[in-house]
């Protein structure tokens, strides 16, 4: 199955002067991700930085030699393209965790993540933090994930915005947890990651309608979640992305 139209879109948001988001692909090894990190201007924005490079660098390495091994982690779940995305964000966590072990707290940085990898008709989707990843088919959409924060795990779901704190993330606690999943692709598919200043202020049949507009690209749509979202008080960077097969 053929990736027919991919596109991003990321923004400081109507607040915020600096973006601490990120987004990046790389067709070659047909890796996409998002990330939204934390930490604060000139923390944040460079972690984000420095996550983008080291994850695209530790896919090319441990996907370009036919004779690697996995140096952290095997799951014969996964497929090798799988295993070879988690030692990806397992290496690049550890980076960023070694960077912010020098420094004291207020100048230490976290990221989430919501990723993809393709391997023949397979995408292999994982999520870290808060963020989140819905599908699109056969015009009904669906929320493949729930974002790890705190919101999931308190009695009161719909309390302040502290709950939707990530509860994984790169960089910020030693230990890296994430959720994955397999999804087969079928013609028509489209995915939509997006990060924290999206999500939480769309409604599931809201983001389903935007994405299977006719009379829109993958452009327009994107712009049409982010100004959704800044209608409703959005105080966030704004990250997004579409993969349409």
């Amino acid at each position: 199955m053929k990736l027919k139209s991919y596109c991003a879109l990321t923004h400081q948001g109507p607040f915020l002067e600096v973006n601490e988001d990120a987004y990046d692909f790389d067709l070659d090894h047909q890796l996409f991700f998002i990330i939204d990190a934390f930490g604060g201007a000139g923390i944040g924005d460079k972690a984000a930085a420095k996550l983008k490079e080291d994850l695209k660098t530790n896919i090319n390495q441990l996907t370009d030699d036919p004779d690697a091994t996995m140096p952290l982690y095997w799951s014969p779940r996964w497929p090798i393209e799988g295993n070879a995305l988690i030692n990806a964000m397992i290496k690049s966590h550890q980076s960023l965790y070694k960077t912010n072990s020098q420094v004291g707290l207020n100048k230490r940085a976290g990221a989430s993540l919501a990723c993809a990898i393709k391997t023949g008709d397979l995408l292999v989707l994982s999520l870290v933090g808060n963020t989140s990843i819905y599908l699109s088919r056969h015009g009904k959409t669906s929320s493949l994930f729930h974002p790890d924060t705190h919101q999931y795990y308190s009695a009161d779901p719909q309390g302040p915005a502290a709950l939707r704190y990530p509860v994984g993330a790169f960089g910020f606690f030693q230990e890296l947890t994430w959720t994955m999943r397999e999804v087969k692709i079928r013609e028509g598919d489209k995915f939509l990651f997006v990060s924290e200043g999206i999500a939480p202020r769309l409604e599931l049949q809201e983001i389903s309608h935007i994405l299977g507009r006719n009379d829109a690209d993958g452009q327009n749509k994107l712009n049409d979640l982010l100004k959704l979202s800044n209608e409703r008080r959005n105080y966030s960077n704004q990250t997004a992305m579409i993969l349409e097969f």
